[in-house]
């Protein structure tokens, strides 16, 4: 997706986001799909499904989280403050209902939106987002042991294809991010149930990192959960994208 980026200050930080702009010619074409990207990337990341929804019809916008990409960094990285950006964001730009997908640390910042404001958000797309502890009984495990092949590729090649992603990326987020995942979590596990939008939830499978008792648990605390499990490992968008596509795209009405 080809656009200008834009620079606009939330609470004191600055955020960049690229915006497709209104097209036409879908049904929901006034509803803007949302596309957030994981932990230690940026925006781009999601370059090739955006051109598909925009080639549709949809307006798209992408926003580069706190600490990533064009956006600032910060002294804090709470999840619930990587939500709070993406809501202002929305209110800033007078967006009535929109359509949000989240990858691993995106899903939990459109998770967080989608409880402070349900009747914002229409359809729900949460990809490999790393499930928390619910209390201080439970043990934090990831179904990944060892990375997969393309994770592998992905991760020796990342700085050759995406220098800018990797060199703007706040590293100090990194403890933040390992001392939230390691934490009971139990205002996310309550706020499940404020979300009314029709969910679905994309797990990566073996190489992945999403607990599957855990989110089981997350299916039958919402309302409406779809969950999809791929062959993949953590980025189910890069690895089996048209597998991905193939999911999302009908799910978003299209």
């Amino acid at each position: 997706m080809e656009s200008a980026v834009t620079r606009i200050t939330l609470d004191d930080i600055s955020i960049a986001y690229r915006d497709s702009g209104a097209t036409g010619g879908h049904l929901y074409s006034d509803t803007p799909v949302i596309l957030v990207h994981g932990m230690g990337g940026d925006g781009h990341t999601w370059d090739r499904f955006a051109t598909q929804l925009v080639r549709r019809g949809r307006r798209v916008i992408i926003p580069d989280l706190r600490g990533h990409g064009r956006s600032a960094h910060t002294d804090s990285y709470l999840f619930a403050e990587f939500g709070g950006d993406i809501l202002r964001l929305c209110e800033r730009l007078d967006l009535e209902t929109v359509d949000l997908v989240g990858h691993s640390l995106g899903g939990y910042a459109i998770s967080w939106m989608a409880m402070r404001r349900p009747e914002l958000v229409r359809r729900l797309v949460i990809e490999e987002q790393p499930l928390p502890l619910r209390s201080g009984d439970e043990q934090m495990t990831f179904t990944r042991r060892l990375p997969s092949i393309p994770e592998l590729w992905h991760a020796t090649t990342s700085l050759i294809r995406h220098p800018r992603a990797v060199l703007a990326f706040d590293r100090s987020m990194t403890g933040t991010a390992l001392e939230q995942f390691r934490k009971p979590y139990p205002e996310w596990w309550e706020g499940l149930a404020e979300i009314t939008a029709p969910t679905l939830f994309l797990r990566g499978g073996p190489g992945g990192m999403v607990d599957p008792e855990k989110l089981e648990q997350v299916r039958t605390s919402l309302a409406d959960c779809t969950v999809r499990t791929f062959s993949s490992g953590h980025s189910i968008h890069r690895d089996r994208y048209r597998e991905f596509e193939a999911e999302v795209l009908p799910f978003l009405g299209h």
